[in-house]
């Protein structure tokens, strides 16, 4: 059994079991590649510091090259179902690039989120990003700016900062597409709180698809929600109970989808049968989980924590970006709540 060390190894550990100086240990463990040593001392060095378990002191190595090569995250959506795919998307493309992600909840409230922007800087990452888990405008503590700072899923109130968001009238316009292409136009819409940035441009991204197809999106049929199952189910019944009931609804979110299943089903209609039935986000474990499945709209949550930590590099890197405000597509997901209408 190897007895555990008291104390880290050191490089003078490994300089002194290897048999050459400190600075030769020095150089080869700090990888300094332009440094002539022969190739036999390199591995004598290497294997040595494995064996004795070595391991660098990332702070000093951080203020010798003035960089620490982390980022921190600052969320407030750790708990959120949605959260792990921004993390993900996150720490496999800091991966990528070479970049260790520090990840600090915020709990939506400003003072702490200053705070855990404080704590990660004082571990001396080189940028941040914060990520929001709705789509608004946020104002960012004046901390934030001692670094070069990227916006997930929110952007800046005051217009300084960069951010990659989710292309909502894009999403709006899927939302319309898939309910034109099943022969739908009598169309309803229940929609997220009025106002937001996802409802308008969900609403909007809609209206433009179906006018694009000769199609009128009569108001009598948006009915607003607030993104809770409940005005789902509401907003679905009030549009059911119409004379005029719509074949076919779009609902801003997927728990409003849920909702609208309940009120079709309590009125004896069949989905897709009756009653074709969108939803946005492609919320895990709910699309996937109703019967039959919910065909949604998906916010691409992965992929703005990877385009996030992807801009990162670039600013930290001195690079200049293109797109200041970058829109991620949200793609369709097809299941069976859609279903042809018969002529």
């Amino acid at each position: 059994m190897t007895p555990q060390r008291s104390r880290p190894v050191t490089m003078a550990d490994v300089a002194r079991e290897a048999g050459f100086s400190r600075t030769t240990v020095s150089f080869v463990l700090n990888d300094r590649a332009h440094v002539a040593i022969p190739a036999p001392t390199r591995k004598r060095i290497l294997d040595v510091a494995t064996q004795l378990g070595y391991r660098p002191n990332a702070a000093a190595r951080g203020l010798a090259r003035q960089r620490s090569g982390w980022f921190g995250l600052v969320t407030e959506i750790v708990t959120s179902p949605l959260a792990v795919e921004v993390i993900r998307g996150a720490q496999q493309r800091a991966w990528t690039d070479e970049r260790f992600l520090l990840i600090a909840p915020s709990d939506d409230e400003v003072q702490m989120e200053a705070a855990a922007i404080e704590k990660l800087l004082e571990q001396r990452v080189e940028g941040l990003i914060i990520a929001a888990t709705w789509h608004r405008a946020v104002v960012v503590p004046p901390n934030a700016y001692d670094v070069p700072c990227v916006l997930v899923n929110c952007f800046d109130a005051n217009g300084t900062l960069p951010s990659v968001v989710p292309d909502e009238f894009g999403g709006g316009r899927a939302a319309a597409q898939v309910l034109l292409d099943a022969g739908h136009e009598n169309i309803g819409h229940v929609t997220l709180e009025p106002g937001i940035p996802a409802q308008i441009g969900r609403l909007r991204g809609f209206r433009a698809t179906l006018a694009d197809a000769g199609v009128a999106l009569n108001d009598d049929l948006i009915v607003a929600g607030d993104g809770s199952t409940e005005s789902g189910y509401l907003g679905a019944a009030e549009l059911l109970d119409r004379d005029d009931r719509p074949t076919a609804i779009f609902c801003g979110n997927d728990r409003m989808a849920m909702g609208a299943y309940d009120a079709a089903k309590e009125r004896g209609l069949r989905i897709p049968e009756d009653l074709s039935i969108v939803g946005f986000d492609d919320q895990q474990f709910l699309a996937d989980s109703l019967r039959p499945g919910l065909t949604t709209v998906a916010l691409p949550f992965q992929e703005m924590g990877a385009s996030g930590v992807s801009m990162l590099t670039s600013l930290t890197a001195g690079r200049p970006i293109e797109n200041p405000r970058l829109e991620i597509d949200c793609p369709l997901h097809l299941r069976s709540s859609v279903g042809s209408l018969l002529r």
